[in-house]
């Protein structure tokens, strides 16, 4: 919103009032996509704005804004400050229910070993779901960046951009692609759920392990087909937490991993997403739907890395999750000995530890 005069924003100030109009409770502006505003546009909104709060003291305006427009928040939170019943909603202050737990930095290296040890499955999978040379590519939820930067030198798009929503994994991921001379791939901050990307830029959309710490995955899953171009391909890997195994102590773990998946399901997530991959793409849209799993095990390369993931499980599941759920400190000890155990079958020389993921892949119709 950017015009030279008042009369070009009055068709915007029209419909702002009839729905100001049509309600005595309370009202929702929602500015989440507005990514530029001049104060020729700005005076015109808190015009209308401050006049419905005072023709209506009993009715609440509630202005949505995004924090991947700096901006925004701070502007229109002057503007309430003002005006007890006007008042200014950061739309993805708490973005999706999983983010704390994974954005503390000590969880860093456990997210790059992780995805050292699902690359050696995906680097021979991704061809099967349609990625080649010479794309246009998109990772949504990218994190630490470094599925990005692996994409970047055996895939070699001709542009890659890698959004997230975390300021801190994206300083990193910008750090790690310096070290490894990537200096092309466009690092960006962005909320997945309302991208301020256009429509039907990119030949292959990934998304890995990120719809299941959505609560709402249908939202998401929205947007990454709105930006896949007709013909082209989303990518996505989930999990099914249950099914992590072990020997020896397999009752241990299976009861321990069963918890998880209740656990994540009492903060709305779904770790056991992974077999309802095809389910959701086809209700999104796309066609030409592939789906396969994989297990990564202890025999991927260097044991003591599924160990190290598993005890980054533990810390963040049981020492965190489990105790702001409020779980007993009996039901704890027990939760943390199935990470124990599994520990134990990942070192353990005769011993064999999994964790399945499913990769799934559909076609937006031409």
């Amino acid at each position: 919103m950017r015009p030279k005069s008042a009369h070009e924003m009055s068709h915007v100030i029209n419909v702002i009032k009839q729905s100001l109009n049509g309600s005595s409770s309370i009202v929702y502006l929602n500015i989440k996509r507005v990514t530029h505003l001049n104060m020729t546009a700005f005076h015109c909104l808190a015009d209308v704005l401050i006049s419905a709060s005072r023709a209506e003291p009993n009715r609440k305006i509630v202005i949505v804004t995004s924090s991947v427009i700096a901006w925004s928040a701070p502007l229109f939170e002057t503007l309430a400050a003002e005006q007890p019943n006007l008042v200014v909603e950061i739309y993805d202050s708490a973005f999706y229910p999983g983010q704390t737990f994974v954005e503390d930095e000590s969880f860093i290296p456990i997210l790059r070993t992780q995805t050292k040890m699902t690359w050696r499955h995906e680097r021979d999978i991704l061809p099967r779901h349609g990625l080649r040379q010479g794309l246009t590519i998109a990772d949504i939820c990218c994190g630490i960046g470094d599925f990005a930067t692996l994409i970047k030198r055996q895939f070699k798009p001709v542009r890659l951009v890698a959004l997230d929503h975390s300021k801190k994994s994206l300083e990193y991921a910008r750090r790690v692609a310096a070290e490894f001379g990537l200096s092309t791939i466009e690092y960006t901050y962005g909320d997945a759920a309302q991208m301020l990307l256009a429509d039907n830029q990119f030949d292959f959309v990934t998304c890995r392990h990120s719809l299941q710490i959505f609560d709402r995955p249908d939202i998401l899953l929205r947007e990454l087909y709105r930006i896949c171009k007709p013909g082209g391909r989303v990518y996505i890997t989930n999990e099914k937490n249950s099914h992590c195994l072990g020997e020896p102590h397999s009752e241990s773990i299976r009861w321990t991993y069963e918890q998880v998946a209740k656990l994540f399901s009492h903060f709305d997530m779904d770790v056991e997403m992974g077999p309802k991959s095809r389910r959701l793409l086809n209700d999104a849209g796309f066609d030409d739907i592939k789906v396969e799993s994989f297990m990564v095990t202890n025999l991927d390369g260097d044991p003591r890395d599924f160990a190290d993931v598993i005890e980054a499980w533990e810390n963040v599941y049981a020492g965190q999750m489990a105790v702001r759920r409020g779980d007993p400190p009996d039901f704890i000890r027990r939760f943390r000995q199935g990470f124990k155990d599994h520990v134990l079958a990942a070192l353990h020389p005769k011993g064999y530890a999994g964790w399945p993921i499913w990769a799934a892949s559909g076609r937006k119709p031409y």
